[in-house]
């Protein structure tokens, strides 16, 4: 396994306490304490996560340093795309598509982003989606289109596709 250097390095180690409590002082002294370790995780990894929690700062700056490509199948068995959309966070998508994120891109099981905004129920997402052109004809590995995923009470998606039965 590759890894890569991590943009954001977190250091962990122990700070010595100034102020005086008057209490006995039981552990030895700061200077026998291990040295301070770093730990670094590959960028994929990093990436991921950053998208998982809407980071939009540190996900254009790790897509700008080149350290990812967006059609990448994580271990996960989605794309950015597809982590980007199941969190419902729409400027999260908007910026992977910016950066050159691909609204056909198909998980490891035929999903594009459009059946997860469909299942999941991100109507402002499949909204979006399918401005940009994402087609709602195409079918997963199951042979669904995304409007097959659409829960029923969800009367926003379904308006989108054409589908809600007047009340």
């Amino acid at each position: 396994m590759k890894y890569y250097e991590c943009p954001v390095s977190q250091t962990l180690g122990m700070k010595a306490y100034t102020q005086s409590c008057d209490l006995p002082v039981t552990c030895k002294s700061a200077a026998s304490l291990k040295p301070v370790r770093s730990v670094h995780f590959p960028n994929d990894i990093v990436f991921q996560d950053y998208v998982r929690h809407g980071e939009l700062e540190r996900i254009g700056r790790i897509i700008r340093a080149g350290r990812v490509t967006l059609d990448t199948i994580y271990h996960s068995g989605m794309a950015a795309i597809h982590e980007a959309v199941l969190t419902g966070n729409l400027e999260c998508v908007k910026l992977l598509v910016h950066y050159g994120a691909d609204i056909h891109q198909r998980d490891e099981e035929g999903w594009t982003p459009l059946h997860m905004a469909c299942s999941d129920g991100f109507p402002d997402v499949a909204d979006y989606l399918l401005s940009l052109g994402a087609d709602p004809e195409l079918e997963n590995d199951c042979g669904e289109k995304p409007a097959d995923l659409i829960d029923p009470e969800n009367k926003e998606l379904l308006r989108l596709f054409g589908l809600a039965v007047n009340d």
